[in-house]
This record gives C-alpha cells, sequence and structure tokens, in this order.
C-alpha cells in the first residue's frame, strides 16, 4: 500500500471492520488473512479493489466524494435487483466517505471474453437481462432523459471536440447546420418510447457470471429512449461488429421487447431508424466526453477511440439522407483541422 495513499489506507481500517461484521452475520468464522489488490478503474474517480481470502471475494469500491456519490449506486442497484437482474449485492456502504463492499461478479467482462463465436450467446443473454431493467415500472425517483439533457450531451462535441481536440469553433453557417442536425436527433430520441435506461450498457459493463450477465456501472441510469441501450450494446468504445450481424441482433432484441411487452417501435423499419439516430446522438456525445477527459483530466488515451466513433456515424449517415447535413458538417470540421 503506497504511504501516500491516505484514502486508500482509510478504506482498508474500514474494510477490516466490515469483514468482521460480515462474517459474524453470516456465521462464516473468523476472517481469514486476504489480499487487497486493484480491480479496476474507469474514466472517473471511481477505482475498485479486489479483497479475496479463504474462498471468499468481495470488491470494493472507492467513490471519493465530492467527486461521486454512491447513493445513486446503492439505490439502483436496489431496484435492478428486484427486477431480477444480476446486480452486486452491497454488503457494506459508508455513502459519507464513498465506501462500498460488493459481492464479486467475477474476473472477466464480456470485452475480456467476447469473439465473433460466442458473441450470439453472449448478446441473447445480454439482452434478456436488458428486457428484464426495462421491464420495471417507471415509478423510481430518477431524472428523465429530457430535452435538457439530450442538449448537454450532445453539445459536448462542439465544447470540447471541436474547440479544444481540433481547434476550431463553428462559423456562422457551421452553427446553423450544428442546430438543425442535433435538434433532428434529440427530437427522435424525445418521440420514443420510454423505458429505464441503463446509459452504459456495454460489454466492458457486463460480466460473465451465473446467472450470465452481471451488470455494473448504472448509477447514471434514466428513464430515456428505448433503444438507448440495445445500440450502446452493439456500438461499442472498443469493439466493433459488421453492420449485418449488428442488424441481426437488433431483429432478436425488438421481436424479444415485442414478444415481452416491452414499448418499441411498431415496425422494425422504425425501430431501426430510432436506433441510428439514438446511436449518433450517444457517439457524438463520447466523441465529446473522450475529448474533455482528455484536454481537461490528462488522460488522453481515449482520443484513440474517437474514430471507430466517426466511423460508426458515418456508416448510419449514409444509410440515413436526414443526416446528410451532418455528414457534411463533420467533413467540414475535419478538412478544417486538417488545413
Amino acid at each position: 500500500m503506497p504511504e501516500h495513499d491516505v484514502r486508500l489506507q482509510q478504506l482498508s481500517a474500514w474494510l477490516d471492520q466490515q469483514l468482521q461484521d460480515l462474517f459474524l452475520r453470516q456465521a462464516w468464522g473468523p476472517v481469514p488473512a486476504g489480499s487487497l489488490t486493484p480491480a479496476s478503474s474507469d474514466a472517473s474517480f471511481r477505482r475498485y479493489f479486489r479483497w479475496e481470502g479463504a474462498g471468499h471475494s468481495f470488491v470494493i469500491m472507492d467513490a471519493p466524494p465530492p467527486q461521486e456519490d454512491c447513493r445513486p449506486f446503492v439505490a439502483i442497484d436496489h431496484l435492478l435487483a428486484s427486477g431480477g437482474v444480476h446486480v452486486p449485492v452491497i454488503h457494506a456502504q459508508d455513502l459519507e466517505r464513498g465506501f462500498l463492499l460488493l459481492g464479486d461478479l467475477g474476473r472477466h467482462t464480456y470485452l475480456d471474453v467476447i469473439d465473433t463465436d460466442n458473441a450470439d450467446a453472449l448478446f441473447a443473454d445480454a439482452i434478456d437481462a436488458l428486457l428484464a431493467l426495462q421491464a420495471l415500472p417507471m415509478d423510481a425517483p430518477l431524472p428523465r432523459y429530457d430535452e435538457a439533457l439530450l442538449r448537454r450531451e450532445v453539445e459536448l462535441f462542439p465544447q470540447w471536440y471541436v474547440k479544444h481536440a481540433l481547434g476550431l469553433a463553428f462559423d456562422e453557417a457551421q452553427a446553423a447546420a450544428w442546430q438543425r442536425s442535433s435538434q433532428l436527433l434529440i427530437d427522435s430520441a424525445l418521440a420514443q418510447p420510454q423505458v429505464l435506461v441503463h446509459r452504459d450498457y456495454m460489454p466492458r459493463n457486463l460480466m460473465q457470471s451465473a446467472p450470465n450477465p452481471g451488470v455494473l456501472d448504472f448509477q447514471d441510469a434514466v428513464y430515456g429512449p428505448v433503444t438507448y441501450d440495445i445500440t450502446c450494446l452493439f456500438k461499442d468504445a472498443f469493439l466493433s461488429w459488421p453492420q449485418a450481424r449488428v442488424e441481426g441482433w437488433l431483429h432478436d432484441y425488438w421481436h424479444k421487447a415485442k414478444a415481452a411487452g416491452v414499448p418499441v417501435q411498431g415496425t422494425f423499419e422504425a425501430f431501426q431508424r430510432a436506433s441510428d439516430l439514438m446511436g449518433v446522438q450517444r457517439h457524438l456525445k463520447v466523441i465529446g466526453i473522450f475529448a474533455r477527459i482528455c484536454h481537461r483530466d490528462g488522460k488522453p488515451r481515449y482520443l484513440a477511440d474517437v474514430p471507430r466513433f466517426f466511423t460508426y456515424i458515418e456508416e448510419v449517415i449514409g444509410r440515413r439522407p436526414e443526416l446528410a447535413e451532418l455528414g457534411e458538417l463533420i467533413a467540414g470540421l475535419q478538412a478544417g483541422a486538417r488545413a
């Protein structure tokens, strides 16, 4: 343990007491000697550790206030569990200090294990879990994916990518084109049937586990467009799939959703168009977030994933003529950055 990591020392002392209490409650006997090792970190200020000893394994979340707040994670964990979604058991919590002692859903994310051979089976499980999430009644006190939130997200693209990554600013014509194009995306999202939305339902946040999958990173959940999560699942920051395969998985989801009573568009064509436009809104947001993480937070590695998202956007623009103006705007920006 690094001597300068005061927070880790505080977490370790807290964990020792929580493990004693947990082992006593469960009548497991004395707490065995165990090891605390880094489990993972993400683009936020959160980090995770794994404690292992004598066949027991737990994950500890360190979410330092004021940058992070554990309360949404705890509330949504309980909400998803009530619908049969496999989420971590919360064994102990210190919400004021940002410490959580969690059940361990396993060591391997979908991102670690998925390949062309097992993708159909893994995504079938992921679709079933997503439908259980989307079938939950919309009565929890969660935010709505309203116009203001959608606008804040999409504006990350000009605020951080165009301005900071490209070093450009919209001229008057570009600003007008951006307003029309982004409003089209927002209006499409608002017109969709509304369900519970995880907001980051992708292979990195799904654990290969029993039952499969274990679901993580749900603390930003809102009520919003039905296509959001299923689009996110197949248009990932780290994995790309042939469009024909994606379309097949979307067909599977759409048929299952209709059978399960999850509100989806009445025809697959309408569903796929909504998914396409929802994806472009998300891709623009993510490009902006990755630029912000680089230029504000000093983590440049995320910019390496930006071209994948532009490829997703270009692929959709190629079959959605209503997005031609957005395509011209992006091409102009990229040309301006090279000039």
